[in-house]
Protein backbone atom coordinates (compact mmCIF):
# COMPACT_ATOMS: atom_id res chain seq x y z
CA UNK A 1 0.00 0.00 0.00
CA UNK A 2 1.57 2.99 -1.00
CA UNK A 3 2.08 6.59 1.32
CA UNK A 4 -0.49 8.33 -0.17
CA UNK A 5 -3.67 5.89 0.38
CA UNK A 6 -2.47 5.93 4.15
CA UNK A 7 -2.46 9.51 4.76
CA UNK A 8 -5.84 11.29 5.82
CA UNK A 9 -8.06 13.42 3.80
CA UNK A 10 -8.65 16.02 6.51
CA UNK A 11 -8.78 18.91 4.90
CA UNK A 12 -5.46 21.55 5.74
CA UNK A 13 -6.18 23.75 7.84
CA UNK A 14 -4.42 26.66 6.19
CA UNK A 15 -6.47 25.96 2.74
CA UNK A 16 -9.58 25.68 4.71
CA UNK A 17 -9.30 28.95 6.04
CA UNK A 18 -8.59 30.46 2.83
CA UNK A 19 -12.16 31.38 2.27
CA UNK A 20 -12.16 34.72 1.45
CA UNK A 21 -9.23 34.20 -1.11
CA UNK A 22 -11.58 31.67 -2.73
CA UNK A 23 -14.09 33.91 -3.30
CA UNK A 24 -12.03 36.58 -4.76
CA UNK A 25 -11.52 34.12 -7.12
CA UNK A 26 -14.81 33.09 -7.65
CA UNK A 27 -16.12 36.35 -7.92
CA UNK A 28 -13.46 37.64 -10.47
CA UNK A 29 -14.21 34.51 -13.00
CA UNK A 30 -17.93 35.23 -12.51
CA UNK A 31 -20.12 37.95 -13.40
CA UNK A 32 -20.80 40.92 -10.18
CA UNK A 33 -23.61 39.24 -7.69
CA UNK A 34 -23.93 35.62 -8.75
CA UNK A 35 -21.43 34.20 -5.98
CA UNK A 36 -23.65 32.72 -2.94
CA UNK A 37 -22.76 31.65 0.42
CA UNK A 38 -19.50 29.46 0.99
CA UNK A 39 -20.90 25.64 1.17
CA UNK A 40 -18.43 22.91 1.82
CA UNK A 41 -14.71 22.31 1.94
CA UNK A 42 -13.53 19.65 0.43
CA UNK A 43 -10.15 17.50 0.47
CA UNK A 44 -8.31 17.04 -2.77
CA UNK A 45 -5.10 15.63 -1.44
CA UNK A 46 -2.35 16.84 0.78
CA UNK A 47 -2.44 20.65 1.21
CA UNK A 48 -5.20 20.76 -1.60
CA UNK A 49 -8.71 21.85 -0.87
CA UNK A 50 -11.52 22.98 -2.72
CA UNK A 51 -14.04 25.89 -1.48
CA UNK A 52 -17.52 25.34 -3.10
CA UNK A 53 -19.85 28.80 -3.21
CA UNK A 54 -23.48 28.61 -4.02
CA UNK A 55 -24.18 29.98 -7.69
CA UNK A 56 -26.87 32.08 -8.36
CA UNK A 57 -27.02 32.49 -11.87
CA UNK A 58 -29.89 32.46 -13.73
CA UNK A 59 -30.43 29.18 -15.66
CA UNK A 60 -27.81 27.33 -13.24
CA UNK A 61 -29.64 26.12 -10.69
CA UNK A 62 -28.00 23.68 -8.26
CA UNK A 63 -24.99 24.59 -9.51
CA UNK A 64 -22.17 25.60 -7.65
CA UNK A 65 -18.81 27.60 -7.84
CA UNK A 66 -15.24 25.77 -7.28
CA UNK A 67 -12.33 27.20 -6.31
CA UNK A 68 -9.06 24.82 -5.33
CA UNK A 69 -6.59 26.53 -3.54
CA UNK A 70 -2.80 24.52 -2.04
CA UNK A 71 0.29 25.58 -1.00
CA UNK A 72 3.57 24.39 -0.74
CA UNK A 73 4.83 21.58 1.77
CA UNK A 74 6.31 24.04 4.82
CA UNK A 75 4.89 26.88 3.30
CA UNK A 76 2.64 29.01 4.94
CA UNK A 77 1.15 31.32 1.92
CA UNK A 78 -2.06 29.74 0.28
CA UNK A 79 -1.83 30.13 -3.58
CA UNK A 80 -5.17 29.51 -5.79
CA UNK A 81 -5.04 26.60 -8.26
CA UNK A 82 -7.96 26.91 -10.44
CA UNK A 83 -11.66 28.20 -10.26
CA UNK A 84 -14.14 26.24 -12.31
CA UNK A 85 -18.23 26.26 -12.49
CA UNK A 86 -19.29 22.25 -11.32
CA UNK A 87 -22.75 21.02 -11.33
CA UNK A 88 -24.34 19.85 -7.48
CA UNK A 89 -25.82 16.53 -6.58
CA UNK A 90 -29.36 18.74 -7.78
CA UNK A 91 -28.26 20.80 -10.47
CA UNK A 92 -30.24 21.21 -13.79
CA UNK A 93 -28.66 19.44 -16.38
CA UNK A 94 -29.08 19.56 -20.08
CA UNK A 95 -30.31 15.77 -21.31
CA UNK A 96 -27.82 13.75 -22.18
CA UNK A 97 -26.09 13.86 -25.50
CA UNK A 98 -27.60 11.51 -28.46
CA UNK A 99 -25.74 11.00 -31.90
CA UNK A 100 -28.11 12.53 -34.58
CA UNK A 101 -28.68 9.29 -36.42
CA UNK A 102 -30.48 8.31 -33.45
CA UNK A 103 -32.17 11.72 -32.17
CA UNK A 104 -33.76 11.80 -35.58
CA UNK A 105 -37.37 10.89 -35.60
CA UNK A 106 -40.31 10.79 -38.38
CA UNK A 107 -41.09 14.35 -39.48
CA UNK A 108 -38.17 15.68 -38.53
CA UNK A 109 -37.03 16.35 -42.54
CA UNK A 110 -38.15 19.87 -43.76
CA UNK A 111 -37.81 21.32 -47.23
CA UNK A 112 -33.96 21.13 -48.78
CA UNK A 113 -32.85 18.68 -46.15
CA UNK A 114 -30.85 15.71 -47.02
CA UNK A 115 -30.42 12.64 -44.76
CA UNK A 116 -28.07 10.03 -46.09
CA UNK A 117 -28.19 6.37 -45.55
CA UNK A 118 -25.16 4.09 -44.25
CA UNK A 119 -24.39 1.26 -46.65
CA UNK A 120 -25.50 -1.27 -44.04
CA UNK A 121 -28.81 0.14 -43.63
CA UNK A 122 -30.83 -2.86 -42.29
CA UNK A 123 -34.31 -1.21 -43.70
CA UNK A 124 -32.40 -1.35 -47.48
CA UNK A 125 -31.29 -4.27 -49.11
CA UNK A 126 -29.86 -4.70 -53.07
CA UNK A 127 -32.42 -4.32 -55.44
CA UNK A 128 -32.01 -6.20 -58.56
CA UNK A 129 -28.92 -5.33 -61.00
CA UNK A 130 -27.36 -8.26 -62.16
CA UNK A 131 -24.54 -8.24 -60.68
CA UNK A 132 -23.37 -6.91 -56.97
CA UNK A 133 -21.46 -3.55 -58.28
CA UNK A 134 -23.99 -0.76 -59.25
CA UNK A 135 -24.61 -0.24 -62.57
CA UNK A 136 -22.52 1.95 -64.54
CA UNK A 137 -25.66 4.45 -65.35
CA UNK A 138 -26.46 4.38 -62.07
CA UNK A 139 -26.09 8.11 -59.79
CA UNK A 140 -24.42 5.52 -57.17
CA UNK A 141 -21.66 4.60 -59.40
CA UNK A 142 -17.89 5.71 -59.57
CA UNK A 143 -18.47 5.68 -63.47
CA UNK A 144 -21.19 8.07 -63.55
CA UNK A 145 -19.45 10.44 -61.35
CA UNK A 146 -16.60 10.89 -63.13
CA UNK A 147 -18.71 11.71 -66.51
CA UNK A 148 -20.62 14.35 -64.52
CA UNK A 149 -16.89 16.05 -63.38
CA UNK A 150 -15.94 15.84 -67.21
CA UNK A 151 -19.03 16.36 -68.93
CA UNK A 152 -17.19 13.99 -71.77
CA UNK A 153 -19.56 13.06 -74.33
CA UNK A 154 -17.51 10.03 -76.06
CA UNK A 155 -16.87 8.56 -72.57
CA UNK A 156 -20.71 8.89 -72.41
CA UNK A 157 -20.68 6.67 -75.26
CA UNK A 158 -18.40 4.17 -74.23
CA UNK A 159 -21.01 3.88 -71.02
CA UNK A 160 -21.53 0.08 -71.05
CA UNK A 161 -25.08 -0.83 -71.61
CA UNK A 162 -26.64 -3.72 -71.14
CA UNK A 163 -27.54 -6.43 -73.66
CA UNK A 164 -30.81 -6.56 -75.41
CA UNK A 165 -32.88 -9.82 -74.36
CA UNK A 166 -30.90 -10.29 -70.92
CA UNK A 167 -32.27 -9.89 -67.70
CA UNK A 168 -30.78 -6.79 -66.74
CA UNK A 169 -32.15 -4.99 -69.62
CA UNK A 170 -35.31 -6.24 -69.56
CA UNK A 171 -35.32 -5.17 -65.49
CA UNK A 172 -34.09 -1.74 -67.14
CA UNK A 173 -37.24 -1.18 -68.88
CA UNK A 174 -39.75 -2.39 -66.03
CA UNK A 175 -38.06 0.32 -63.44
CA UNK A 176 -36.99 -2.56 -61.46
CA UNK A 177 -33.32 -2.02 -61.79
CA UNK A 178 -32.85 0.15 -58.30
CA UNK A 179 -29.35 -0.04 -56.42
CA UNK A 180 -31.43 -0.93 -53.48
CA UNK A 181 -34.90 -1.95 -52.27
CA UNK A 182 -36.93 -2.10 -48.91
CA UNK A 183 -35.44 -5.52 -47.46
CA UNK A 184 -38.37 -7.43 -45.32
CA UNK A 185 -37.28 -5.82 -42.07
CA UNK A 186 -37.89 -2.39 -43.67
CA UNK A 187 -41.16 -3.52 -44.66
CA UNK A 188 -42.08 -4.70 -41.81
CA UNK A 189 -40.62 -1.46 -39.65
CA UNK A 190 -43.08 0.41 -42.01
CA UNK A 191 -45.70 -1.68 -41.67
CA UNK A 192 -45.34 -1.33 -37.48
CA UNK A 193 -45.47 2.54 -38.05
CA UNK A 194 -48.22 3.02 -40.17
CA UNK A 195 -50.87 0.94 -38.68
CA UNK A 196 -49.69 2.47 -35.05
CA UNK A 197 -51.02 5.66 -36.99
CA UNK A 198 -53.95 4.21 -38.58
CA UNK A 199 -54.72 1.11 -37.43
CA UNK A 200 -56.94 -1.17 -35.67
CA UNK A 201 -55.73 -0.07 -32.30
CA UNK A 202 -56.34 3.36 -32.80
CA UNK A 203 -59.07 5.22 -30.71
CA UNK A 204 -61.05 6.10 -34.10
CA UNK A 205 -60.52 2.54 -35.26
CA UNK A 206 -62.16 1.79 -32.06
CA UNK A 207 -65.13 4.03 -32.14
CA UNK A 208 -65.87 3.55 -35.88
CA UNK A 209 -68.85 1.61 -37.30
CA UNK A 210 -66.89 -0.43 -39.81
CA UNK A 211 -63.04 -1.31 -41.05
CA UNK A 212 -61.72 0.05 -44.46
CA UNK A 213 -61.64 -2.67 -45.65
CA UNK A 214 -65.61 -2.24 -47.18
CA UNK A 215 -65.38 1.42 -47.29
CA UNK A 216 -66.11 3.16 -50.75
CA UNK A 217 -63.26 5.96 -50.58
CA UNK A 218 -60.37 2.91 -50.07
CA UNK A 219 -57.58 3.21 -52.77
CA UNK A 220 -56.21 0.03 -52.95
CA UNK A 221 -52.18 -0.26 -53.38
CA UNK A 222 -50.15 -2.90 -55.07
CA UNK A 223 -47.17 -5.37 -54.20
CA UNK A 224 -47.16 -7.23 -50.74
CA UNK A 225 -48.69 -3.81 -48.52
CA UNK A 226 -51.92 -3.96 -50.22
CA UNK A 227 -52.72 -6.55 -48.78
CA UNK A 228 -53.16 -4.63 -45.34
CA UNK A 229 -53.11 -1.32 -46.26
CA UNK A 230 -54.72 1.18 -48.82
CA UNK A 231 -55.23 5.61 -49.36
CA UNK A 232 -58.23 6.75 -47.93
CA UNK A 233 -60.16 9.01 -50.33
CA UNK A 234 -62.60 10.68 -48.18
CA UNK A 235 -61.45 14.54 -48.16
CA UNK A 236 -64.07 14.38 -44.46
CA UNK A 237 -62.17 11.48 -43.02
CA UNK A 238 -59.24 12.00 -40.81
CA UNK A 239 -56.97 10.32 -42.54
CA UNK A 240 -57.59 11.65 -46.22
CA UNK A 241 -54.37 10.96 -48.38
CA UNK A 242 -52.90 8.63 -46.01
CA UNK A 243 -52.01 5.40 -45.81
CA UNK A 244 -54.24 3.18 -43.59
CA UNK A 245 -54.92 -0.54 -42.39
CA UNK A 246 -57.30 -2.40 -43.76
CA UNK A 247 -58.32 -2.53 -40.31
CA UNK A 248 -58.74 1.47 -39.64
CA UNK A 249 -61.90 2.84 -39.67
CA UNK A 250 -63.65 6.30 -38.90
CA UNK A 251 -67.21 7.85 -38.79
CA UNK A 252 -66.99 8.76 -42.54
CA UNK A 253 -67.05 4.70 -43.90
CA UNK A 254 -69.15 5.17 -47.27
CA UNK A 255 -71.61 2.09 -46.11
CA UNK A 256 -71.82 2.80 -42.40
CA UNK A 257 -74.33 5.59 -42.25
CA UNK A 258 -77.38 6.48 -44.52
CA UNK A 259 -78.71 9.69 -45.00
CA UNK A 260 -82.07 9.91 -43.60
CA UNK A 261 -85.11 11.69 -45.73
CA UNK A 262 -86.12 15.01 -45.21
CA UNK A 263 -88.59 14.59 -42.17
CA UNK A 264 -92.39 15.58 -43.48
CA UNK A 265 -93.62 18.67 -41.76
CA UNK A 266 -96.67 18.40 -39.39
CA UNK A 267 -100.16 19.77 -40.83
CA UNK A 268 -100.43 23.10 -40.12
CA UNK A 269 -102.61 24.41 -37.26
CA UNK A 270 -103.37 27.88 -39.42
CA UNK A 271 -103.51 26.84 -42.93
CA UNK A 272 -101.66 29.30 -44.84
CA UNK A 273 -101.62 27.24 -47.91
CA UNK A 274 -104.48 27.37 -49.37
CA UNK A 275 -106.27 31.03 -50.34
CA UNK A 276 -109.23 31.93 -48.19
CA UNK A 277 -112.19 33.33 -49.97
CA UNK A 278 -113.43 36.93 -49.32
CA UNK A 279 -116.24 37.50 -51.12
CA UNK A 280 -117.17 41.31 -52.00
CA UNK A 281 -121.29 41.02 -51.98
CA UNK A 282 -122.36 41.56 -48.78
CA UNK A 283 -125.72 40.67 -47.29
CA UNK A 284 -128.29 43.30 -47.37
CA UNK A 285 -128.96 43.10 -43.72
CA UNK A 286 -125.13 44.05 -42.76
CA UNK A 287 -125.11 47.38 -44.44
CA UNK A 288 -122.05 46.49 -46.04
CA UNK A 289 -121.26 48.41 -49.02
CA UNK A 290 -121.99 46.91 -52.89
CA UNK A 291 -120.75 46.35 -56.03
CA UNK A 292 -123.50 48.71 -57.28
CA UNK A 293 -122.60 51.06 -54.94
CA UNK A 294 -119.07 51.36 -55.31
CA UNK A 295 -119.65 51.44 -59.52
CA UNK A 296 -121.62 54.62 -58.59
CA UNK A 297 -119.77 56.31 -56.22
CA UNK A 298 -116.63 55.88 -58.94
CA UNK A 299 -118.71 57.57 -61.76
CA UNK A 300 -119.36 60.37 -59.35
CA UNK A 301 -116.15 61.26 -58.57
CA UNK A 302 -115.21 61.06 -62.20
Amino acid sequence: MSAATTRSRTPDRLCAEAVDLAREAAEEAAAPGVVGEHVSVVAEGDRVVTHFFECKEPGYRGWRWAVTVTRASRAKVVTLDETVLLPGPDALLAPEWVPWSERLRPGDMGPGDLLPTDADDLRLEPGYSGEDAPPPNSVVSEEMAELVEAEDAEVTDRVAVPARGSISAVAEELGMRRARVLSRYGLHSAADRWDESFGAKTPMAQAAPASCVSCGFLVKIGGSLGQAFGVCANEFGPADGRLVSLSYGCGGHSEAAVMPKPPRPAEPVLDSVRADEFPLRAVADTGSVTDADLSEADLGHS
